[in-house]
């Protein structure tokens, strides 16, 4: 088993609630009357005047979200190269701020949301502890959602899944460039994605006293680490990557929309819960299955669940 029961149990809980969370956003930021109206998808315009990136084709629109995954790992991978961990918590603060602020508006007014994100976003940065940092997570790949998923069909929503679970393998088991990003992310005290130190799961990570949060959000990444266990100054904590909860995400709001057109609202919300509840399962019997001190690409696992949860909602 790759970490406690408990650390176990609460990774896979917050990847739920962080999925459900996700697809509520997505659903606040469709227009359902004005979709009603027009027999197709019509979405609310994002914040602050954002505008999404057009589309030509949307079977094909996957392409440019898997080159601009390409460009930022180069990008985060020149950044190591320089040695200016300052560059990338700058990063950091500007997609949290930005995404934050998305998520937020679909629920408050926008100066309310802003507020709110930018000043999650600086906590995070200056005082960052387990939990701001975990709650946070919850709302920042909604935001990244309801950028997305208006631009993808299906078919590319599928391919974008394969496409990142290709990546997945070849980062963490071939060039493992994971591991310089994630050691990289750590200096800069910005992880993206879940962070969970084993003393909240019950089995304290180390004999000496520490203050789990901010030490732990501090913490070196041993040599095997790329994706799982952090290895703190004072303890052990578990990991799950931001991408690894995005895109399911992406791909179960990509299929609710399209079952916004044919079910009525509340029941296609509940029929594409299958999606993350396979993912969730996938995820669980990996973390079960998987060795304590081996590190494995999540996404093939997950995206075989979010196929499998596919499936399901189609017999629904």
């Amino acid at each position: 088993m790759k970490h406690t029961s408990i650390v176990t149990l609460i990774l896979v809980g917050i990847f739920l609630l962080s999925q459900v969370t996700g697809l509520w956003i997505v659903d606040k930021y469709i227009n359902h009357p004005s979709s009603e109206r027009a027999g197709e998808v019509v979405w609310n315009d994002l914040p602050y005047n954002f505008e999404r990136p057009p589309v030509q084709n949307k079977t094909s629109s996957f392409v440019p979200i898997a080159i601009a995954i390409i460009i930022g790992t180069l990008l985060v991978l020149w950044l190591i190269k320089l040695g200016k961990p300052w560059i990338l918590r700058l990063w950091f603060f500007g997609v949290i701020a930005l995404t934050l602020s998305f998520s937020f508006a679909a629920f408050v007014p926008q100066e309310v949301a802003l507020a709110l994100a930018v000043l999650v976003a600086l906590w995070k940065m200056f005082r960052p502890n387990m939990v701001v940092h975990n709650i946070s997570e919850l709302f920042i790949y909604g935001g990244l959602a309801a950028i997305f998923v208006p631009m993808l069909n299906i078919y590319a929503a599928v391919l974008l899944l394969l496409f990142i679970s290709v990546y997945d393998i070849i980062a963490v088991w071939k060039t493992k460039h994971m591991v310089d990003m994630a050691k990289f992310q750590a200096e800069a005290r910005m992880f993206a994605g879940l962070f969970i130190p084993y003393d909240v799961g019950g089995m304290p990570a180390s004999m000496g006293k520490r203050k789990p949060g901010k030490d732990a959000m501090r913490g070196e990444i041993s040599p095997k680490a790329a994706k799982g266990v952090m290895r703190s100054g004072r303890g052990r904590v578990a990991v799950l990557g931001g991408g690894d909860m995005g895109f399911p995400l992406i791909f179960a709001g990509v299929v609710m929309k399209e079952a916004m057109l044919a079910l009525p609202q509340h029941i296609a919300f509940l029929k594409v819960l299958a999606i993350p509840a396979c993912a969730g399962i996938a995820l669980l019997i990996l973390l079960m299955k998987g060795d304590k001190d081996k590190f494995y690409p999540a996404m093939p696992f997950i995206s075989v669940g979010c196929l499998i949860g596919y499936g399901i909602f189609l017999l629904l």
